[in-house]
């Protein structure tokens, strides 16, 4: 077994020096700090074996803004943590999986992450490479160093132990198992893309291409594209589109709240969140529908018929954000992206909407979102639901679970959700991490775990 532990730099030397004639020992690791380590390298004594690694901080599984927000507020604590991540790289969603045009859609003051702003020169809706910027930053500031390109295909708490076991796949498909007491989900909610059960659509004689892998508008030039799905993504996508000279035609099934990204001259958001500590939000939300009304029109008028209840209750019961609007509706109006129903079926390049009307299109772009991936990795099933990977308990009771159970990046609140479940982990685990000091230094330094 391979022990992990926050130590001095001559008890790590001692523990080394007896390692290294230890047949299970398959990796060394190095020390990056006085509490933080990650691997420098491996080897394998056979094919069947499988290393071990028991970790006596949290582990964290996810390197996205989620995982680096409550490793930074661990280790301003003096605990050590590690984070395990599946991809290459940290924030991979927002590296891999997003839109060239993509960029903040609320304020930076609203999305930074505890105990680090972002820099000052930054635009008040950062792009998404200055966020990616930002992020790097921080966790090279925080010298947080996940251990990329490991998937956890298994996590459960072990009762006799009295810990939680992470079986995980590592870069050359080695079979690796991490033991910790504290276990924090950080994958969030939008892990695995989502996509629509239509009729014919596997089928369909053209591109069809997931948001999560559309990058520009510039490969659909002068193509008639149908894109399905009406949020923030999907209205983007449809706006990019017209500025590549695209046809876009987006599919609404649902209604959807449009409001304008600012409005009296401030963001929506943070006029939202500053009328919510005077008044209820059934008011702030007709207060709300009432300036988007004089400054966007009717919406229904074009298709975008809203829902009878008022945006941030909506959002609140539901998780559903509203569309904030940065220049599409404007083309929607102008007859430079049509508003389609919902999709009955597609056969060949036609596609055939509920209301029998039929149109031909030569593309097809999925803006229809993401999902948890929990239920399919962790074997647990009193904090998180097995339906839709979400914590069971509503914002904000979500976080924390039984058995040392953490989740974060679960509140549908954004980076204000991820970073508000980050601090409160962060101080929860610290109230046993001191006790456990304390007992560790009753007993010279063994470990407790």
């Amino acid at each position: 077994m391979l022990f992990l532990g926050m130590q001095t730099m001559d008890t790590w030397a001692e523990i080394e020096g007896k390692r290294i004639h230890d047949p299970f020992f398959l990796k060394q690791y190095q020390q990056k700090s006085e509490d933080s380590y990650m691997p420098a390298s491996s080897t394998t004594t056979s094919s069947s074996s499988k290393q071990c690694i028991i970790f006596p901080g949290p582990v964290i599984v996810g390197a996205g803004p989620s995982g680096l927000a409550v490793a930074a507020c661990l280790k301003e604590k003096g605990i050590p943590s590690l984070v395990i991540e599946r991809s290459d790289c940290i924030a991979s969603l927002w590296q891999h999986k997003t839109y060239d045009r993509l960029s903040l859609h609320l304020p930076k003051k609203f999305c930074e992450l505890p105990l680090m702003p972002f820099p000052f020169d930054f635009p008040p809706y950062p792009s998404k490479k200055q966020f990616v910027l930002y992020l790097e930053a921080y966790a090279k500031n925080f010298g947080i160093n996940p251990l990329f390109n490991r998937t956890v295909i298994s996590a459960e708490h072990d009762k006799t132990l009295g810990q939680w076991r992470l079986q995980v796949i590592g870069p050359n498909k080695e079979e690796e198992e991490y033991t910790c007491r504290w276990l924090i989900v950080a994958t969030g909610e939008n892990a695995e893309t989502v996509t629509p059960e239509i009729e014919g659509l596997t089928g369909f004689f053209g591109p069809v291409v997931h948001t999560s892998m559309y990058k520009s508008g510039q490969q659909f030039e002068g193509k008639k594209v149908l894109v399905v799905g009406c949020g923030n993504s999907g209205m983007e996508v449809c706006l990019d589109l017209c500025n590549h000279n695209g046809q876009p035609h987006i599919v609404v099934r649902d209604t959807v709240h449009v409001l304008p990204r600012e409005m009296l001259g401030q963001s929506t958001f943070g006029l939202s969140m500053w009328l919510l500590k005077w008044f209820p939000i059934e008011w702030v939300d007709r207060f709300l529908l009432l300036i988007s009304w004089f400054m966007l029109g009717n919406t229904a008028r074009f298709g975008l018929k809203r829902p009878n209840t008022g945006p941030l209750e909506l959002k609140s019961e539901t998780g559903k954000t509203p569309v904030l609007d940065v220049g599409t509706l404007s083309k929607i109006k102008s007859g430079d992206i049509k508003v389609k129903p919902a999709v009955k079926k597609i056969v060949g390049k036609r596609v055939e909407f509920v209301d029998g009307k039929t149109e031909e299109f030569d593309a097809v772009v999925l803006a229809t979102g993401y999902k948890s991936n929990v239920p399919l990795w962790l074997k647990e099933t009193e904090m998180f639901s097995e339906k839709d990977g979400l914590p069971r308990k509503p914002f904000p009771n979500g976080w924390k679970g039984e058995k040392g159970l953490y989740a974060v990046g679960f509140t549908r609140r954004g980076l204000m959700g991820a970073s508000l479940d980050a601090t409160r982990i962060a101080q929860d685990i610290e109230m046993c991490w001191r006790r456990a000091g304390t007992y560790q230094h009753i007993t010279n330094g063994a470990s407790p775990f």
